[in-house]
């Protein structure tokens, strides 16, 4: 088989944070789009990429990309592609997907259209017109933008957010990919110490301390293409076998949590040893009016998403929030501000201009990463 095509779609404004751990990870011919971003690879890369990437919602195989007017033109470009590449006689084959700006904008006749065409491809190449599908399930994903169809198999099963370690959380919490993204942003070492006063489930804190340690996302979780005949079972073993090696034990990281909710504390300090990395973070039951600077700390970085209106709390609860955030976060030598928000206005209300913007959207939410840096520098 010549080498896999494989699309990671993402959160909007993570694309080139996800194309920089592709990168990291070896991965060829990355290409960046909006909402995703592709490589080229072969099984064992896709088995990597499901386990190692933090900031990609799954991992899909393209199958076929070509330009469809009529339902003619997509049932005769579905039949056209290498299904028996991927599809065994006895495995399942769901189809969904979505059409955007298209002429063909029935989702359901898509679909259709579709499965029927897979189901001819396949009645050709095993001589057989009945597929009772009872095998591993094999997703098959389309998305049609601007009459362009692209056909693709889930390899990921359960999103890639849904690390293991969540198991509860509180209200609103911030999704775990975004999470990580404003962790790769804010330029987490192994050696960093972090903060949090408004810590919720501690989500930003865990994915912080992950990535210090160089756990992998994936680790603890399971795949839907670990079913699939035609992949390579050793793949996996090799590539979590490579994520525990790498694993490192000697970094000096710590992270400090708080929350005014007593639920909070209990549960980040739940998920975070749930992560394996209970011992490097630290949580208490605090105020955000009360919050201190770790002792002794010159450098220090806080990542921060506050409550908001259109989240947890009223526009004006919020607003009020922000300026007590402004008075109790002091920039000093070696600090660093990462602070996520829906507000326009949050510059004003927290009392200083950001040195860095970064537009990302938190879920449906447009959101701003509001960047400070000791000094004024600005990081590229």
């Amino acid at each position: 088989m010549e080498k896999l095509k494989i699309s990671c779609p993402c959160l909007l404004g993570l694309e080139s944070v996800l194309a920089g751990e592709m990168k990291r990870m070896g991965a060829q011919n990355i290409v960046a789009e909006d909402g995703r971003v592709t490589f080229e690879g072969t099984f064992e890369d896709a088995a990597a990429a499901n386990l190692r990437l933090r900031t990609a919602e799954r991992v899909q195989i393209i199958v076929a990309e070509f330009e469809a007017r009529s339902y003619e033109e997509l049932f005769q470009g579905t039949l056209a592609a290498p299904w028996e590449e991927f599809i065994g006689r006895k495995d399942a084959f769901p189809v969904k997907g979505r059409t955007v700006r298209s002429q063909l904008y029935s989702m359901s006749d898509c679909q259709s259209i579709i499965k029927k065409a897979i189901c001819r491809h396949l009645e050709g190449v095993y001589h057989q017109s009945w597929f009772d599908e009872t095998g591993a399930t094999i997703q098959v994903q389309f998305m049609i933008l601007k009459d362009k169809v692209r056909l693709m198999l889930d390899t990921s099963g359960t999103g890639l957010h849904k690390r293991g370690y969540r198991k509860n959380s509180v209200d609103a919490p911030i999704k775990e990919t975004i999470a990580a993204g404003i962790v790769d942003l804010a330029r987490i070492y192994p050696d960093s110490v972090v903060c949090d006063p408004m810590c919720g489930s501690g989500t930003l804190l865990i994915e912080a301390a992950m990535k210090a340690l160089n756990i992998a996302p994936g680790l603890n979780r399971h795949f839907a293409a670990e079913q699939w005949g035609c992949w390579p079972s050793e793949t996996w073993q090799h590539q979590r076998s490579a994520c525990l090696d790498e694993i490192r034990h000697d970094t000096t990281f710590v992270g400090y949590g708080s929350d005014i909710d007593p639920e909070a504390v209990r549960l980040s300090i739940e998920n975070a040893n749930n992560a394996g990395v209970g011992s490097k973070l630290h949580f208490e039951q605090r105020n955000m009016k009360d919050f201190v600077f770790p002792e002794a700390e010159k450098k220090l970085i806080v990542l921060c998403n506050p409550p908001y209106g259109e989240r947890l709390l009223d526009i004006k609860e919020a607003e009020e929030l922000y300026r007590s955030l402004g008075k109790v976060l002091k920039m000093e030598e070696g600090r660093s501000f990462n602070i996520i928000s829906p507000h326009d206005e949050f510059e004003s209300l927290f009392g200083r201009k950001a040195d860095k913007r970064r537009k990302l959207y938190n879920g449906m939410i447009k959101c701003q990463l509001y960047m400070y840096y000791s000094n004024g520098e600005r990081r590229k």
